[in-house]
């Protein structure tokens, strides 16, 4: 069973539900409970409860809407990091698109020169998508993430240039305020992964020459 952070599970000898609010080895999870109190137990001693979706997590079969070039909006693509709903101690990472563009993004980890491949998917204009867990207590040993990002549009609009994340992200990166995320509806910390446009300071740039 493919068990992560923040999914909502039952014992299966006894009368408890909780969430998974830590991964503790291949074969050992904690749970914690309507109490708030944690409880070491074996992954194959727990069920996954279905029903505790939030339409985030649902993958839907939507037409791709073409948007007029007047309309399109071609900035807004963000990593989003909010803390899970029913314990503060998970943080759970969001690829937010907030442009016209359907963009396809790859995730993979890397920690001590391993690599695992977390996701792989398509996020269609102005939604968001859960794309990993982790527990907010052990930013230290975060591994680091490598997001690719294409986008795609049946609208006569330029693509963008590949997007490429890959960087560990560190305390001072969740330093600053929370902010609301308007289209997951919760605060949380959004890093912006477009690189800003270069502009060329030609006065500079003849200066320059002359030196």
């Amino acid at each position: 069973m493919d068990l992560k952070l923040g999914d909502f599970v039952r014992f299966v000898d006894e009368n408890i539900e909780g969430y998974i609010t830590r991964i503790i080895d291949k074969t050992t999870i904690g749970v914690t409970d309507s109490n708030d109190f944690e409880i070491p137990v074996l992954a194959s001693q727990v069920t996954l409860v279905h029903g505790d979706i939030t339409d985030n997590d649902v993958v839907t079969n939507k037409p791709n809407i073409v948007v007029p070039e007047a309309e399109f909006k071609k900035e807004g693509i963000y990593l989003g990091l909010v803390t899970d709903q029913h314990s503060n101690s998970v943080a759970h990472f969001h690829l937010v698109n907030e442009t016209s563009y359907q963009l396809l993004i790859s995730l993979t980890t890397e920690r001590q020169e391993t690599f695992k491949g977390e996701f792989a998917g398509i996020i269609a204009p102005n939604t968001t998508k859960k794309i990993y867990s982790a527990q907010l207590g052990d930013i230290q040993i975060w591994p680091k993430f490598r997001l690719e990002i294409l986008t795609n549009t049946p609208a006569n609009v330029e693509p963008k240039s590949p997007i490429v994340f890959n960087k560990n992200i560190k305390g001072k990166d969740l330093s600053v305020a929370k902010e609301e995320i308007d289209l997951l509806k919760q605060k949380g910390w959004l890093i912006k992964l477009e690189e800003p446009e270069a502009v060329i300071d030609a006065e500079k740039l003849k200066a320059s020459f002359f030196k």
